[in-house]
């Protein structure tokens, strides 16, 4: 299941990956901390991940359930990036990334290791 979420999408996402199924009141009480949103614009943001299908709503108090996970969501943010800013490329991407130098001698290892597990 493909389903776009916008930034603003993703902060109510990230707290439901985080804390599992949380209730909106919760969701929203994390939210004014993080970010000072109003109640309101909380449960807008939740309906409309609903209306997406990427939340489900449990009654009694509103509960949320993530309906997609984090990877899937990295999956097609990636795969837009790439076929956005790199024609299709994924090599082009890595290039990118590896061109700004300033990655650790641990992310280089990782990276190594990834490179060596997929031939």
């Amino acid at each position: 299941m493909e389903i776009k979420l916008f930034d603003s999408e993703l902060k109510v996402m990230d707290i439901l990956w985080k804390e599992g199924d949380t209730t909106a009141k919760r969701v929203a009480e994390i939210l004014i901390e993080q970010v000072s949103w109003s109640k309101t614009t909380t449960y807008t943001v939740i309906k409309k991940c609903i209306d997406k299908g990427a939340i489900e709503r449990y009654d009694p108090d509103f509960v949320c359930h993530p309906l997609v996970t984090r990877e899937q969501t990295r999956e097609l943010e990636t795969t837009e990036l790439i076929n956005k800013m790199y024609d299709g490329a994924a090599d082009q991407l890595v290039a990118s990334i590896l061109g700004r130098k300033n990655l650790s001698s641990e992310e280089i290892r990782r990276l190594k290791e990834l490179v060596e597990s997929l031939e």
